[in-house]
Parts: C-alpha cells; sequence; structure tokens
C-alpha cells in the first residue's frame, strides 16, 4: 500500500464482499476499532495505488460490527450484485476524521514508507505493509535486495518510531 502522503486520507479497510441482498457490503478492517470508523457518515473508496481524485465520496447509511468484520449498507449500493462489485475497494477516510494516535500508538498508514535501521545504524529496509497477528501486529519490511522481513512490532524489537525523521529503529540483526 502507498505511503500517506500519497492521498489525504488513512485507509482503514478493505471490501471483502456482499451481507445479505439488499446492498450491504463485508468490510475487513485495517484498524483496532472499526467500531468507532463505523460512525462517520462518508467514506472514500477507491483502488489500490489508484490517484486521490479517482477516488469518491460515499455516504454511509448505516453500519454495524458483525462477527469481526463490518458491514455497511452505502448510498448508491441498491443489491448484492452491486454490493459484489465493490469487492477488493478500499475505504478511508479524511486524516482530520480521524482522533489523534495515542502515546507510543500508531496509525499503520504512517509506519508504511519509513525507513528501518537497526541499533548498529545498518539499513534493514523499508516497512511495506503490516499483518495483525492477534498477539501482536507485525512490520514487513522490504530490504534493498528484494527480501522480505518480518519484525514483531513490540517493544523489545521497535525501540523507536520517529515519524518526523520517517525512521523506524529496531533491535535486529540485518542477516537475522
Amino acid at each position: 500500500m502507498a505511503a500517506s502522503s500519497a492521498r489525504p486520507f488513512v485507509v482503514l479497510g478493505k471490501i471483502v464482499g456482499a451481507y445479505g441482498v439488499q446492498g450491504w457490503v463485508r468490510v475487513h478492517p485495517f484498524a483496532d476499532d472499526p467500531h468507532a470508523w463505523s460512525k462517520l457518515p462518508a467514506w472514500w473508496l477507491g483502488q489500490e495505488n489508484a490517484p486521490s481524485a479517482d477516488w469518491r465520496e460515499t455516504a454511509v447509511l448505516r453500519s454495524r460490527v458483525h462477527l469481526g468484520a463490518l458491514v455497511a449498507q452505502l448510498a448508491g449500493v441498491a443489491d448484492r450484485d452491486a454490493a459484489e462489485a465493490l469487492k477488493g475497494t478500499l475505504v478511508g477516510v479524511p486524516r482530520e476524521a480521524l482522533p489523534p494516535a495515542g502515546k507510543d500508538e500508531y496509525y499503520w498508514d504512517d509506519l508504511i514508507g519509513l525507513e528501518v535501521v537497526n541499533v548498529r545504524g545498518e539499513r534493514l529496509g523499508e516497512v511495506d505493509s503490516l499483518i495483525e497477528t492477534g498477539a501482536n501486529d507485525v512490520l514487513c519490511v522490504r530490504a534493498g535486495d528484494g527480501r522480505e522481513l518480518l519484525l514483531p512490532f513490540v517493544g523489545t524489537v521497535v525501540l523507536d518510531v520517529d515519524l518526523a525523521q520517517k525512521r523506524i529503529r529496531v533491535d535486529w540483526e540485518a542477516d537475522w
């Protein structure tokens, strides 16, 4: 997923299919609290790597959390076929609609694209994506040689996140 500077909003989830026959969609949330952002009056819908101009604002008519996913009825989506056509579409909201992250908390979107260096100052790569495992999140770091490093996002590994410098310092060796 592109770095946060590529869009004026934060991607919070992906539409994974239809829910029922009346045009509701199922959304896999990337955010910790889908119930909170389900209350927003509108979402922006678009495709991965699409320019901001191609994303469209869509009113959220109703939504709720159901079995770990978010289900929502969106304006202009009247039946199951229309909902299925949105499968794979990303859901975003303007950054200003989100509360500020707490101390030592980060929006995933802010971490993507950051340089990762270890305590020796060696560049390990750049954050390409994150994975939610249940126990802890995992940084997927793309090394310069194309390798993918998977680093647990826990305090013993991630020592410092400096958003201003676009850098994450970790206790991790380059050859692990």
